[in-house]
């Protein structure tokens, strides 16, 4: 099964180092030299690493593939993968991962109002951004009190968005799955 572990930033200099987002728990052991990566979009890798190092709290990565800032630019928003045998067992019950979490069901009650599309993890909290089916992005503190209920196995959430978590990024106030006009 493939985990994705990093999501490519920006280019750092000129040998073609870039930044990347960390999504493993364990990066001194993923982000090592001689360590491929499947790639989406397959057309960026596979990628090998060449260096790792870190500046401050950012992970540099330089790949064998990659020789300047150029190509570098070239694989920005890649994300990168390893294959693994972890994701088989089932004694995991701290977390899930992005690709478990993608294309769920959002529902607010037994009412649908989305999917999730992404899973961004912040030092803070994560966040899940959902989209609503008018294409509207809603981002939703991925915590116990907001999303009590995650079933993998039957595809949705439950969300219990606190009041006005749904109109931050909608410009009428309308709630998904309203109709328009509708004050109920």
């Amino acid at each position: 099964m493939q985990l994705q572990v990093a999501r490519i930033g920006k280019p750092h200099g000129i040998r073609g180092e870039v930044t990347v987002q960390v999504l493993t728990d364990a990066p001194a052991e993923r982000f090592v030299a001689g360590t491929e990566f499947v790639v989406d979009p397959a057309s960026a890798g596979p990628l090998t690493i060449r260096s790792a190092r870190w500046n401050k709290d950012i992970l540099l990565l330089g790949f064998s593939e990659i020789a300047d800032r150029n190509e570098a630019e070239a694989i920005r928003g890649a994300k990168l993968f390893i294959e693994t045998e972890e994701l088989d067992d089932d004694d995991d019950d701290e977390g899930w991962y992005e690709h478990e979490l993608v294309g769920l069901e959002a529902r607010v009650g037994p009412r649908v109002v989305g999917k999730v599309a992404a899973l961004t993890t912040l030092p803070a909290q994560d966040l899940l951004t959902v989209t609503t089916d008018d294409g509207k992005e809603i981002l939703i503190p991925f915590v116990d009190e907001i999303v009590p209920e995650v079933n993998v196995e039957d595809g949705y959430i439950v969300v219990t968005p606190p009041d006005g978590l749904f109109d931050i990024n909608n410009e009428t106030g309308e709630e998904p799955g309203d109709a328009p006009g509708d004050d109920a």
